[in-house]
């Protein structure tokens, strides 16, 4: 099957093939080919039943009761490319059928109407009753020990001690405050069921699975095969890529509620004297000319008077301050807007009028659903508001209706207005999530949390769980919406967030997060943390854009790279952050030792290089004092780029980026990316990717560089490469022996590409030095004494 996905091994599904009975194509007149595409199609019944390829190990199987159509609802992407089926073959015979390809085998039979679904392997997943299709439920079959995940998160008050794991009844909802919802469950055994429904109930029971209370006639299931992180990037076919924030997206933002032009200005100037990054700042309703007319979409020239003009935003470009907005789904009935929406019949269905809270005046909720809705409220008074400098969308309070989708298309109205009057990248946050949403730019943030440590420590499963419903995009409110946190638990909890996708401070009326407002010591180790976040963030752009074309996400639960681990099933203590970080933030007041499950494997402890196996939970000394350590392990094989800390993202062009790289036996690779990070150029081929790439063999150490891709040019002109674990006694490159430097001082400043030895807290450390962009492939061999 080639589709865009990829190409499989047609070789591979001829051999699964030859194990299955032989039969000719009359044997079985009634299984026949669709649209010309390899698959299935019979009837039960006077439902039309169809199995077809949808994707590399994806199978969709459709029951369409006769005379019924079929519209997708929002779940799937209504823009993706059409699929062309070569390489699936299907094999009749008078028992039924089976479809093949390189990861699914999928037998159907049709005297007991299933259909059972393998893996590549003969392991069996799946049983779907074909009859109970018909009826318009998706009854399905699979191992007892199955471990389960996805379908819902967590409102933002909701007890989440459940953490990952999924059984009983869940319903598939966008939910309100935090709550991240998808027709979508899945398994670490290797396989998932999507279901094409706008909202869904599932029951989970032993080794039954039920879905039903399906929103439209025809029932469309979408089963999926592979190991987790396949499983999402075939998600994300189905439902839709997520375009690329934009990069200053991956840093510090600070939101503020209760704010004026100069208290704005002096906090930002404080940020800058004091060297603390921050790459954009957000304002709650204080930017908007709220009650007036337009004021939904425009600056409030009383509070922020140089903000209509523009000179604001010029200001803030000056300091690389991107500036961000609130925007809330209701517009007030006795202006200029809500007559027009009261002409059009823009409001939701139903809803009476209301005093808003805000202005005390008259308000009603505009009806997103509606593409009339959509395409008036990019309108031009937010247009103006965009050229002169509200550049993303913090959307609230969208979450209150019955619908799955209001929230979805107020930031489908918000994207798709800004793709089609300026080339800069979408940013958004909002309230709730559901299935498709990611394809419209939009983050989640997890509502009007408290303050304090326990509200803290219950935002882990809240992210996870987001992740797992195929939200990449998570933030919280750091330091906790509600309350003042202490001067610890600030400290905290910015370590926490540095390590999370959306990275932001939040609180309400009056309630500032800025570090210095919290004592020295948490300002110490705030500090110390954003920090790490800008060294790191060659590291998280490259996972960014993982995200984007393959569908796992910057952060990752345990679960996802150590399926098989009973221990890794539900911990909601760590997680991956990329594939080579694993962190563990402390969420406890005053803890002083913390008890950290190691996956199997080698871990270096970040901080101080001790070095820890792998499959072990161990006690990890935490300082109660200085509250600055983050617990951050290093997985064996690791290479992670770091760049010089900035004050913001892109304040000065970056020429040599550091690579750490922790070789280990297994072959492990990392594929750098950098594009303009403003625009959507990337997707016509204007990026940068270059794959690096290590392994150890004895006292042999390998590092190359293949030949990058790509149209771009980046200003980036050396790695610097450390490779620890070996003190180099030769360096070659193709046979040809790299020029050697005494120190790795000397080496750094030389002009040419070289290399020389060194130590630091890891160990013996050999330092190379090579031209970016070009491809490289070095031995390096140890010393002998």
């Amino acid at each position: 099957m080639t589709t865009r996905y990829g190409k499989p091994s047609l070789a591979l599904a001829a051999l699964l093939l030859l194990a299955l009975p032989a039969a000719s194509l009359a044997d079985t007149p009634a299984a026949a080919t669709r649209a010309g595409s390899p698959g299935l199609s019979f009837r039960i019944g006077t439902t039309q039943i169809s199995v077809q390829p949808a994707g590399n190990g994806v199978v969709h199987v459709q029951a369409l009761p006769a005379g019924a159509g079929d519209t997708p609802t929002l779940v799937l992407d209504p823009h993706a490319r059409p699929m062309t089926v070569t390489d699936v073959r299907v094999l009749r015979d008078r028992d039924g059928a089976t479809l093949a390809d390189a990861r699914f085998i999928a037998r159907w039979n049709k005297q007991a109407n299933t259909l059972t679904l393998q893996d590549a392997q003969h392991h069996p997943l799946l049983t779907l009753d074909l009859a109970a299709l018909a009826q318009g439920r998706v009854v399905l079959g699979h191992a007892p020990a199955d471990a389960l995940y996805g379908i819902a998160g967590y409102d933002k008050d909701a007890d989440a001690s459940v953490g990952l794991l999924r059984s009983g009844t869940w319903v598939a909802k966008a939910g309100e405050q935090g709550h991240a919802g998808a027709p979508f469950v899945w398994s670490t055994t290797g396989w998932g069921v999507l279901v094409d429904s706008d909202g869904a109930d599932f029951a989970l029971h032993d080794a039954r699975l039920v879905v039903d209370k399906l929103s439209k006639p025809a029932v469309d299931a979408y089963l999926l095969v592979g190991t987790p992180p396949q499983l999402f990037g075939e998600l994300a076919d189905l439902s839709g890529h997520a375009p690329l924030f934009p990069k200053w997206a991956n840093g510090f933002i600070n939101s503020q509620w209760g704010i004026d032009e100069n208290e704005f200005r002096q906090i930002i100037a404080t940020y800058r004297s004091k060297h603390i990054p921050l790459d954009a700042f957000t304002f709650d309703f204080d930017w908007k000319d709220w009650g007036k007319d337009w004021g939904e979409f425009s600056w409030n020239p009383a509070k922020f008077p140089d903000g209509p003009t523009g000179k604001l935003k010029a200001d803030m470009d000056a300091l690389g301050v991107h500036m961000t907005g609130i925007m809330k789904p209701r517009v007030h009935v006795d202006t200029v807007e809500g007559r027009y929406a009261t002409a059009h019949e823009l409001w939701l269905p139903g809803e009476k009028v209301s005093p808003d809270y805000f202005s005390h005046k008259p308000v009603k909720d505009l009806d997103f659903d509606k593409p009339a809705t959509r395409a008036w409220f990019f309108n031009g008074a937010l247009k103006h508001s965009f050229d002169t400098g509200i550049v993303g969308w913090w959307n609230d309070e969208a979450d209150t209706t019955k619908s799955n989708t209001q929230f979805l298309d107020m930031q489908r109205a918000i994207y798709d207005g800004q793709r089609a009057y300026s080339k800069l990248r979408v940013w958004s946050i909002n309230r709730d999530f559901w299935l498709g949403a990611q394809r419209y730019a939009y983050g989640l943030w997890s509502g009007d949390i408290r303050t304090g440590f326990a509200s803290m420590a219950a935002q882990r499963p809240r992210m996870l769980s987001a992740i797992d419903v195929g939200e990449m995009q998570w933030g919280m409110d750091g330091g906790g919406f509600v309350g003042h946190p202490s001067d610890e638990n600030y400290a905290r909890w910015i370590e926490f967030g540095a390590f999370t996708p959306v990275f932001r401070v939040h609180g309400t009326e009056g309630e500032k997060r800025q570090p210095w407002k919290y004592g020295a010591v948490a300002e110490a180790a705030a500090t110390r943390a954003i920090r790490l976040r800008y060294a790191l963030l060659p590291y998280i752009y490259s996972y960014q854009h993982r995200a984007s074309v393959a569908g796992v996400g910057l952060v990752q639960p345990l679960a996802f790279a150590w399926p098989q681990d009973p221990q890794a099933r539900n911990d909601v203590d760590a997680w991956l952050f990329g594939d080579w970080l694993l962190v563990s933030p402390v969420v406890e007041q005053g803890q002083t030792v913390k008890r950290i499950y190691l996956p199997a494997g080698t871990w270096t402890d970040w901080a101080s290089g001790k070095v820890y196996p792998g499959g072990q939970t161990i006690a990890y000394p935490v300082d109660a004092k200085t509250w600055r350590d983050i617990p951050l392990f290093v997985r064996a094989g690791a290479i992670i780029p770091t760049q010089p800390v900035m004050d913001w993202s892109s304040q000065h062009p970056v020429t040599t980026v550091n690579v750490d790289v922790f070789p280990a036996a297994e072959a492990s690779h990392f594929d750098y990316y950098d594009d303009d990070g403003e625009t959507y150029a990337y997707a016509d081929g204007a990026y940068f990717r270059q794959r690096l790439a290590t392994q150890r063999s004895g006292a042999t150490v390998s590092f190359s560089a293949a030949a990058p891709e790509g149209s771009y040019r980046p200003a980036l002109r050396h790695w610097l490469v450390r490779v620890h674990g070996i003190a180099a006694g030769n360096v070659a490159a193709g046979g040809t022996a790299l020029r050697h430097y005494a120190t790795p001082a000397e080496l750094a400043a030389a002009d040419g590409e070289g290399w020389s030895s060194a130590s630091d807290r890891y160990g013996q450390l050999t330092v190379l030095k090579l031209d970016a962009g070009a491809a490289r492939a070095l031995t390096l061999q140890a010393a002998t004494h």
